[in-house]
């Protein structure tokens, strides 16, 4: 991935975009042929990745496009000696925010390879309030924390103490792309190439190709990922297996409140 000087390369997003707040199109430019959501695969109890499907199964709630996670899990808030107690039916892993985990991404990126001109250029746009990317004093230590790839290939001596920026301080003070509530770095590269090499802390939050055909993006607050394409792309994704993907529209709301049938 090679780092992006002009920020114009995402002047398209903006006016294509409605007001910020949790509706599809208010992540994702409204205007594509058709439009998909892409559920973040979640562990169960036993460590094995199942579907939204079958956290649905297990908790007896109803699958549905706009599904939401706390109404799915069955989670739920009780008052015990004036203390707010959380119990949740479902016994396994939550999905996770802001970032597509694997096998998913990997999968997504294969299904949008066969819809892009090969060796085309494409943006990726990562969030720059995530604290890996500028290091102490942004997170705390690495015994803290998760590990990210880009530096799991340290010795154990070295996890400890401050962590370094993820990135050169010329990346770190050059431009952003700004979209309303939230600030990118911009980064450029082939998809094939992003398969190969992963993603430094977290996934792309939002990423294209020069021609716009389509979009994926995965807001912060979010814990699914959000495209519009081609109907064809779309139809691609659906049939994926290894994808929990639901067809969306742009005026559809993932907020708290949005699934109506899990209440």
């Amino acid at each position: 991935m090679t780092p992006v000087r002009d920020d114009a390369v995402g002047a398209w997003i903006a006016p294509r975009l409605g007001p910020f707040g949790g509706f599809i199109g208010s992540v994702v430019p409204r205007g594509f042929e058709a439009y998909a959501r892409i559920l973040h695969p979640v562990a169960d109890a036993r460590g094995e990745l199942v579907s939204w499907v079958d956290v649905c199964a297990a908790t007896g709630r109803g699958p549905h496009a706009l599904m939401q996670w706390h109404a799915i899990a069955g989670v739920a808030v009780t008052k015990r000696d004036g203390v707010s107690v959380q119990s949740m039916l479902w016994d396994g892993d939550e999905p996770t925010v802001g970032s597509l985990n694997e096998p998913a991404l990997t999968a997504l990126f294969h299904v949008l390879v066969r819809h892009t001109e090969p060796g085309a250029d494409c943006y990726f746009a990562l969030w720059d309030g995530w604290g890996h990317i500028h290091g102490s004093p942004a997170v705390a230590t690495l015994t803290a924390v998760r590990w990210p790839r880009w530096l799991r290939w340290l010795p154990p001596k070295k996890r400890s103490g401050l962590i370094p920026p993820a990135f050169s301080r010329s990346v770190l003070d050059g431009p952003r792309l700004r979209l309303p509530g939230r600030d990118y770095l911009l980064f450029a590269g082939r998809l094939e190439d992003a398969i190969a090499a992963g993603f430094p802390i977290n996934t792309p939050n939002l990423f294209w190709p020069a021609d716009h055909a389509w979009c994926v993006a995965t807001e912060i607050d979010f814990d699914s990922t959000v495209l519009g394409g081609p109907a064809l792309l779309i139809n691609d994704l659906l049939a994926d297996p290894t994808l929990d993907a639901w067809r969306v529209e742009p005026g559809d709301s993932l907020t708290h409140d949005s699934d109506t049938v899990n209440t």
